[in-house]
Formats: C-alpha cells, structure tokens, sequence
C-alpha cells in the first residue's frame, strides 16, 4: 500500500492491450478531473511473452484517436504487486484465477477485482475481451467497455473511502 494514495494495478494476459489501455484511460480520467495526486496507477500482464515492448499497434492507434497515450511497457506481475497495490484488477476469469494464485492470505485476495464487475452500461458483458485476435472493432469495443467501467472503479473507490 501506498501511503496517501489509492494504487491501482490493471492486469491481462500479456500488458499489450486491454491492460495499459485500462492504464491510459485511468490516468486520462483522473488528470481531467484534477485528481493525479490522488492516485498511483500501473499495469501489468500474466506472462512474460512481451515484457519491454510497447502496447500492441492497433491498441495505441484505436487509443490515440480517443486521446489516450500509451507510454508503457509490459510487464509481469509479481508477488509484491499483491502487497504493493490496494487494488488488482483483472480483465477476465482466468486473469483473476492467476492473479489469486499469487496471494498469500485473504488479505490480498480482498485486493482483487474484476474490471468487468465496475461495468455501468453493460449489464450482460462479464469479462473485457481479449482483443488480440481480433480486429479494429474489438479493439473500439473493449476502449468502449474500459472507458465505463473506469467510471465505475472511480465511483467505487470513492465510496469505500468514506
């Protein structure tokens, strides 16, 4: 934990695409609401497949034209994000299944969430889809999903502060 500040870890299979892009609208959302010193923000991915490299292509360019910059490169996540962050968010089932695996205690397992549970607008939508072998409208379609359920994390956080 950090002190101060509310940590957010954003986490999917290879930090390529629905993560940083989660990452990228996070902090679009809390500069605009003038909120930056409020929050720590990162992102991470299950594997190691594409540690150091920059978002996929086709996520930065559906991201840049809503504005958003992609300044990141993957990662892993470990097992100090666990203790690290105050909350984990996975984009899918099995990301929330290896997120756990790395837990310790209950803890940190009360630490994880999945992004799709804080979705406003889209009621049937139970996971943020992995649009990696998908094409250009999968990507808009998971910018669409990350952009309310960012919302929703927002809201959610600031109710269990008070």
């Amino acid at each position: 934990m950090i002190i101060n500040k509310t940590s957010i870890l954003f986490v999917c299979l290879g930090n390529i695409c629905r993560s940083p892009a989660a990452e990228s609208i996070m902090n679009d959302v809390v500069e605009k609401q003038q909120r930056e010193r409020e929050f720590i923000i990162d992102s991470c991915g299950i594997g190691a497949w594409h540690m150091g490299q920059k978002s996929d292509r086709r996520m930065i360019e559906a991201g840049e034209k809503r504005g958003y910059s992609f300044l990141h490169r993957a990662r892993q996540i470990k097992k100090e994000d666990l203790l690290r962050f105050d909350y984990i968010i996975g984009m899918d089932d099995e990301n929330i299944s290896d997120i756990l695996s790395l837990s310790n205690d209950e803890k940190q397992r009360r630490k994880v969430y999945k992004m799709a549970s804080f979705l406003r607008n889209y009621p049937s939508q139970k996971t943020i889809p992995d649009p990696y072998y998908g094409g250009k409208e999968d990507f808009e379609f998971v910018l669409d999903l990350l952009e309310d359920a960012v919302l929703g994390l927002i809201d959610f956080i600031d109710k269990n502060k008070k």
